[in-house]
């Protein structure tokens, strides 16, 4: 099965993909960017708060109230006069607050004020909210009665059958109380109580309080419509069940609070048109402003959460209405792509604060503590993040209330996106312009990589045999060099193949002689095995199996070499000790010749082996012994030169010949013209000895003498 292979092409392509960082990093630095936003636009937003809390701030008239003033809201009794859109038509029909169904309070036992019978809840119970347009205060009950008793014809008394009472505290301070108790369905007005008798006792008919009362299934259902003028801040209702048509007498007594006395009364908040005068021009400053009391109550609100969008949205200036071809391009392509990672704000979303009558959030309560907050958070259906700042009202040192200013992300998730879409525009047409460029030199290098590999394969037979030459490339890149690489190793196997042809030639030469020795000695024993001489024929071959011998190890030298070298390991030693024994040993071997070590650097040091390094020294000064001229000294100098450790080894004799310098330190080339049939000469002398340079991180030469009176071999050591 053929192996599936990548070229060069494909891999550059694949490796291009790494381009795909560059719009990852381009996204993240925007997304930075918009932290940043966020942190401007809540540092902004403190700063509406602040300075709206400004404008507020010591004004006791807004807050004058009885309900600003309380410890802690009652739920149920201290009410809320929800803002109404429109006007209630009195019509007993629920039709008018079917938007603030969430907004009424139920009432059951808990609610009880009197009671002269086991509750029963089918007995009664209500529904019940107040809201406030424009100077009126409106109210609905939507009472479950089992059974609803109405006012006889022609009675004087109004509390012998259902009714329901209302008690407040006029703008004078007056307790007032007033009662709604009809003689059937339809419109109904109030009767004023007399506050300071017992029960119920009617002064006369009170017309400014005015509502309608239309029997249900049920019960029945009252609206009624009074005057903001005729109470401050407290007020109670209360609904009299009346069961038996007999004795008439209260079943059951149910309500906000008692309205029988002052003191009990709950409290209504209004929402403050003074306060909405203030805040009236902030509907124009891009945010929601909510002005609240130390309860979290709503005094009044300013603008519209859907329309404030914080960082004001610009619009981009490529639209699909352009006729451009990248326009259209962008518009029908790219945006779709982007789109797919981007999100677009919602033109709506849910807005479960829209009728809030009271807020809630870490930030409102910190800021009621005297402490400006900031809260983020998301819409109900996830759509929007809504960025709110709280900051208090002071009035005398004390925290009255709070504004609170909310504003979307919107308008910096527009922002981001436009950046986004630019940015990834850019990043788009680098992407392509760079994979093409890549594609291109890919091809480039690929075709010429293969013309190398062609060149490559025609200089060289199917048997091995080189029958060519690399064509040479004048290019200065690696590929270029590559080739002329591959043009020097190709001369250099074809030097080491000629070299391999003659060597059978030259190992013949070698062998030739001690073989012929032990043959010619063979044959002599053989044909005259009791010749007096024969221990001179099995001396002499004796002889030729020692020179046999001699030549093997001397083959075998260079392997066994490589093998010490590796197993041996690194330690420093004087190089003055090591050069001093080795000549020393020369001198002794050698009496007829002279050995000159001159060392400039005594304590010079090499880190290898010493024992490595005796051998290279043993075979460099063996090779300048059997080469000096009788009678001259052989000279042995350590000095400095170009910063690096040298040393050399000069002798007087016989030049090189032309071109053989380098040549003389490869594996079995020797100059050598002796025919000495008891010496063998295999040119590895100073192969090994550049082999232990090399090992000791240095650098090994032969040449002739300036002088030309003889040969020099300089090592270079890097110093320790």
């Amino acid at each position: 099965m053929k192996k599936w292979a990548v070229g060069i092409r494909t891999k550059l392509l694949l490796f291009s993909s790494f381009l795909l960082v560059i719009p990852y990093l381009g996204y993240q630095f925007v997304w930075e960017l918009e932290t940043y936003l966020r942190i401007g636009q809540e540092q902004t937003l403190v700063g509406t708060a602040r300075a709206v809390a400004t404008a507020l701030h010591e004004r006791p008239a807004l807050f004058n109230n009885q309900s600003a003033f309380l410890s802690n809201v009652r739920p149920g009794k201290d009410l809320y006069a929800h803002r109404i859109a429109y006007p209630i038509q009195l019509d007993g029909r629920l039709s008018d607050w079917q938007d603030y169904q969430d907004l009424m309070i139920d009432y059951g036992s808990e609610n009880l004020i009197e009671q002269s019978q086991v509750y029963r809840p089918q007995s009664l119970n209500f529904k019940h909210m107040v809201g406030q347009f424009d100077k009126y205060l409106y109210a609905m009950f939507e009472v479950t009665d089992d059974s609803v008793l109405y006012r006889p014809q022609n009675a004087l008394r109004i509390d012998r059958n259902d009714y329901v009472q209302i008690a407040l505290i006029n703008a004078q301070g007056e307790f007032n109380r007033f009662a709604i108790a009809p003689y059937g369905p339809g419109w109904v007005n109030a009767f004023r109580l007399d506050e300071h008798a017992e029960g119920i006792t009617p002064l006369g008919l009170e017309r400014a309080i005015q509502g309608q009362w239309r029997e249900t299934d049920t019960g029945y259902i009252l609206e009624l419509r009074f005057p903001l003028s005729m109470l401050s801040s407290n007020i109670a209702f209360a609904i009299t069940d009346v069961d038996d048509p007999n004795d008439r007498r209260a079943a059951y007594v149910m309500g906000t609070a008692d309205p029988a006395t002052s003191d009990d009364l709950g409290t209504v908040l209004i929402p403050s048109p003074n306060i909405e005068r203030i805040i009236k021009g902030l509907k124009y400053s891009n945010a929601r402003v909510w002005v609240v009391d130390k309860h979290m109550r709503v005094l009044a609100r300013s603008g519209d959460i859907q329309q404030s969008a914080g960082v004001a949205e610009t619009r981009s200036s490529t639209t699909a209405t352009q006729t451009g071809w990248f326009a259209r391009f962008e518009h029908s392509v790219l945006k779709p792509l982007y789109y797919r990672i981007l999100t677009r704000p919602p033109n709506e979303f849910i807005d479960d604060l829209a009728d809030a009558f009271a807020l809630q959030g870490q930030d409102i309560a910190n800021a009621l503590q005297g402490a400006p907050d900031t809260l983020w958070r998301l819409s109900p259906d996830n759509k929007a993040v809504i960025l709110s700042a709280a900051h208090p009202i002071f009035i005398d040192g004390d925290v009255m209330g709070a504004v609170v200013v909310e504003q979307t992300t919107h308008g910096i998730r527009t922002l981001r996106n436009q950046a986004l879409e630019k940015q990834f525009n850019f990043i788009l047409a680098v992407m392509l312009l760079g994979v093409a460029s890549l594609f291109l030199i890919a091809s480039r290098i690929s075709t010429r990589i293969r013309r190398l590999r062609d060149n490559t394969e025609s200089a060289i037979d199917a048997n091995g045999k080189i029958i060519g030459e690399i064509e040479v490339s004048r290019s200065s890149d690696e590929i270029g060099d590559l080739s002329r690489s591959f043009q020097h190793v190709l001369t250099k196997l074809t030097q080491y193949n000629h070299y391999l042809e003659n060597m059978a030639s030259r190992l013949s030469h070698e062998l030739r002689t001690p073989v012929a020795v032990v043959n010619s000695s063979l044959d002599n024993l053989m044909i005259d095995p009791d010749a007096k001489d024969r221990h001179i024929y099995v001396e002499r071959a004796k002889q030729g199996i020692s020179r046999l011998s001699k030549i093997l190890n001397s083959m075998s030298e260079a392997t066994r070499l490589e093998e010490a070298i590796k197993r041996s390991e690194h330690e420093n030693f004087v190089l003055n000790d090591v050069l001093k024994g080795c000549v020393e040993g020369f001198g002794m071997t050698h009496p007829d010749t002279q050995y000159v070590l001159e060392n400039n650097l005594q304590n010079a040091a090499l880190a290898g082996s010493p024992e490595l390094f005796a051998q290279m020294l043993d075979k460099v000064l063996s090779n300048a012994t059997e080469f000096c001229e009788i009678g001259h000294p052989i000279s042995i100098r350590v000095f400095e030169k170009d910063k690096r450790l040298a040393i050399s080894i000069s002798n007087r004799g016989p030049l090189l010949p032309a071109n053989m310098q380098q040549q003389l330190l490869e594996s079995m080339v020797s100059v050598r013209a002796s025919n000495d049939a008891e010496s063998s000469h295999l040119g590895l002398g100073l192969f090994i000895a550049n082999m232990i340079v090399q090992y000791h991180h240095g650098k090994l030469s032969i040449d002739n003498l300036p002088d030309h009176t003889g040969v020099i071999v300089l090592m270079m050591f890097d110093k320790q």
